[in-house]
Formats: C-alpha cells, structure tokens, sequence
C-alpha cells in the first residue's frame, strides 16, 4: 500500500462516511485474563464514543510507510487449511458476528502479544464501496463495482492514571483526583486485506507498529504468519555495513558525501510519488559503481549484501537509510551537524601532515549564544 491508499482508508473513519459494520473488543489484564468484551453495532454507540474509536483506527494507519506501516505478504503455507490468512479470511467473512471465532482470535492474540500490562483488543469489520475515480482524479461515488471488505485490529495499553489535585464543581473544592483505567493511542495493529492499487488485496497485509524499533517480530510470526521486514534502524544499519565493506580504503568524505547527496536528490525528485522511494540489491550496487566503486570491489557484493542482513527480497528505503535533516561529521571528541545543503561547505585538508575538516567562519559566529570575532582585531594595540 501507497500513502494514498493508506489515507484513503483513514478517511473513512468519519460519521459522515462510516463504512464500519461492527466492532468488537476485549481487555486483558496483566495475567492475561479476559475481564469484558464488547461487542456492537458500530453506529449504535453514542457519538462521542464513536469519535473516540475513530481516534484509534486511525492511529492504527498512521505513521511512515517503512518505518510504522509495513506491507507483509503471506507465505503460500498461510495460505491453505490452518494458516494464518486462511484464518482471518473467515473472520473478516464472519463479519465479526461468530463468537467462537472471535475468542478464537483474542485468544490467539493473548497468546503471542508479549506484553505486561493491561491492554484493550479493538476489532473492527467494514465494508467501504469503492468509488471510481475520473481522469482528473476526482472521486465518483455513483460509480462503484467493488466493495472493499476488511477488517482493522488495534491493540491499546490500558494504564492507570496519574495520582494529582482536580477541582470538584460539585463540592467546588479542590480535591484528589480519581484514579482511572485510560486506554491509550495503539502500539501495533493490523490491516487486512490490504487494500492495494485501491483494491482488495487478500495475499498482503498491513501491519502497524508505533515504535518502529520494536516491532513485535514474533507477534507477527506467530499470529499473522509472516515474516517483518528489517527495521527502519536495521536498514540503515545495512546499508551503512555495504557502503563501508564495499568501499573500504574508497570509503571517504567526499564519496559519501556525494551518495548522500544523491539519496536526497532522489527523494526530491520523487517526492510527489506516493510509493515510498525503495532501494533493492541491484539499486544499491548501482549507486556504489556510480560514486567511485571499482568494478573488482563489487565482485563479492552478492555476499557481502547476504551478510549485512539482505537478500533478494530485500528493499531498503531511501527514507530510512539517509537523513534528509542533517548531514553528520562524528569524531570520539567532537560531532558536527550541517543542513544537507550546506555539506559543501565543510572541506577535508591536511595541515602540518594531520587530517582536518575546515569549517569557514564568517561575521556570524556565536559561542553558548553569545557572537564573537573570528579573527583578533589587528589594529588593537598590544596593552602589554
């Protein structure tokens, strides 16, 4: 799925356009106990209710696509009598109207969600008519063929609220507060089917993570059949590891600084485009031959990107690999932070047979806040 797709589905969560059927729900304490579920018409909660529900599905679609939105397809094993997809297709097929089923699902999820404390399991079925769309882009929502039928999951902690003073209209005195159970933004979730090329896409799924380092790998094993993706920290990590190895004694400022440099230029010029802009294994060997690789320091690369965690399938997102807010020199005493577009005017010289980097300094300068003179006023007089 593409930012557009992906925006298309949040805008459903709306009472004016609310395609959701039904939502079912279930909170688990800290000893994976089922305390109470929910289970209901959607449009018969009471509005405010409602609004606070739209909150959390979107939450659950929000984020990078890369980073928090990770498009995962099914393995074909997933795909037969027993497998992961097999069984949420008769989920979302039961319109979330078979009970068994469902505690089928909150079990599974209770058992391969490792998490400590309080959460709350939100579950909802929709079923959203796919408006054509004109030549100019423009939504024709008398026209439609098909009908995206899906189901949204979002898992929230429930935490305890924090001890403190409120006023008490009633009493109109100020008083403790009342502790409660709150149920926060959702830290992971799941789309499916995914809805890609705006259609319904039953061999993929969008997965979601709010912290996109912690992506709960085994909860998506074991409850979703599928194998994640590197990490947004471990594709940077990647493909830092292949320009290093690859390049070796070739691996100076200016070259990286120039592949850095076309990384962002590439964002730029692609920046309208709502798929992410993604690097697979020919992409990255491509971008080293064009910033100074010999050809013989590519003859092990198949390897060496094998080794740093990649394979054939893997894709590595320009967005991911490369800072489009600053460009970083880092030495053991000193780091230094430039805008990208100033990284030309850091220069590497050698003096009295050191290596330095020249930063030049003009009229502008300030220490801890303060401006100060680059360069002693020789028309002084020594008062010595």
């Amino acid at each position: 799925m593409n930012k557009k797709e992906v925006a298309e589905i949040k805008r459903l969560f709306h009472p004016d356009r609310c395609p959701i059927t039904r939502i079912c729900g279930c909170y688990v304490d800290g000893e994976k106990n089922k305390k109470t579920k929910l289970k209901e018409a959607f449009l018969s909660l009471p509005e405010e209710e409602m609004f606070k529900y739209f909150e959390i599905l979107k939450k659950t679609l929000s984020g990078t696509i890369g980073r928090n939105l990770l498009d995962m397809e099914f393995p074909l094993a997933q795909e037969t009598g027993g497998g992961a997809q097999e069984y949420l297709m008769r989920l979302k097929s039961s319109q979330l109207k078979d009970d068994e089923l469902l505690d089928e699902f909150y079990d599974k999820v209770i058992e391969t969600f490792m998490y400590p404390e309080n959460y709350y399991i939100v579950l909802i079925h929709a079923a959203y008519d796919i408006p054509k769309k004109a030549s100019d882009g423009m939504e024709m929502f008398d026209a439609s063929d098909d009908v995206y039928d899906f189901i949204l999951c979002s898992i929230c902690p429930v935490k305890l609220t924090k001890p403190g003073l409120c006023y008490n209209e009633d009493t109109n005195a100020i008083e403790q507060r009342i502790r409660d159970w709150f149920v926060e933004v959702p830290v992971t979730g799941f789309l499916f089917p995914a809805f890609t090329d705006r259609n319904t896409d039953i061999h993929s799924i969008l997965y979601y993570s709010k912290n996109p380092e912690e992506l709960n790998a085994d909860f998506a094993r074991l409850l979703l059949g599928c194998e994640l993706p590197l990490s947004a920290s471990s594709q940077k990590e990647t493909f830092n590891t292949l320009i290093a190895d690859t390049l070796q004694n070739d691996c100076t400022y200016e070259t990286v600084k120039t592949i850095h440099e076309t990384l962002n230029d590439l964002l730029e010029e692609r920046k309208d485009d709502p798929n992410p802009v993604a690097l697979d294994k020919n992409d990255v060997k491509r971008l080293l031959l064009e910033n100074g690789a010999a050809e013989e320091t590519l003859e092990h690369f198949d390897e060496e990107f094998e080794q740093a965690g990649g394979d054939n399938q893997t894709a590595l997102y320009v967005s991911n690999v490369v800072n489009t807010r600053k460009f970083e020199i880092k030495t053991p005493n000193i780091t230094i932070q430039v805008k990208p577009e100033c990284a030309d005017l850091i220069e590497t010289r050698i003096l009295e047979g050191r290596p330095y980097f020249v930063i030049p300094a003009d009229d502008s300068v300030e220490v801890n806040g303060i401006p100060v003179r680059t360069v002693p006023d020789s028309s002084r007089e020594d008062l010595s």
